[in-house]
Order: structure tokens, then sequence, then C-alpha cells
């Protein structure tokens, strides 16, 4: 089959403890979802639910095993 553009690549995870990659198509997130995270947008807790976004899965950014990587606020 041949396409307009290149297909992106498959993103996949390391699976810890194990030689195996996990494939990842979207990631599920949840914003608001503890009272600090949810004073530091400028909303009340107690009257402002959580709410769910997706990403997708060339968001992540893979990081070598035991190791950080610090991104700037805000990102």
């Amino acid at each position: 089959m041949t396409y307009v553009f290149t297909p992106p690549a498959l993103t996949a995870i390391p699976v810890a403890g194990s030689s195996e990659q996990f494939a990842v198509r979207r990631v599920y997130c949840v914003g608001r979802n503890y009272a600090a995270h949810a004073r530091e947008m400028g909303y009340d807790p107690d009257r402002e639910p959580p709410f769910f976004f997706c990403k997708p899965a060339d968001a992540i950014v893979p990081v070598a095993d035991g190791r950080t990587l610090a991104l700037p606020y805000p990102t």
C-alpha cells in the first residue's frame, strides 16, 4: 500500500523487569485529580470535578531506566 505521508513509527515503552515492550496508541489523562493540582490551576477543588483528556502516543518521551527528565513548568 502506498501512503501520501509516511505513517508514524509505532510508539512503545519498556515493561519493567522484562525485555518486552508495550505498544502505546494513546495516553488517557486526568486533570484536577487532587486538591493541590486544582488549586494550582486556579480552581476550587470542592466545586470543580476532575476532567479527562487524551494525548497522542507521540507525546511520550522515552527516558532511560532509572533516570528522570526535568521539564520546565509549564511544558
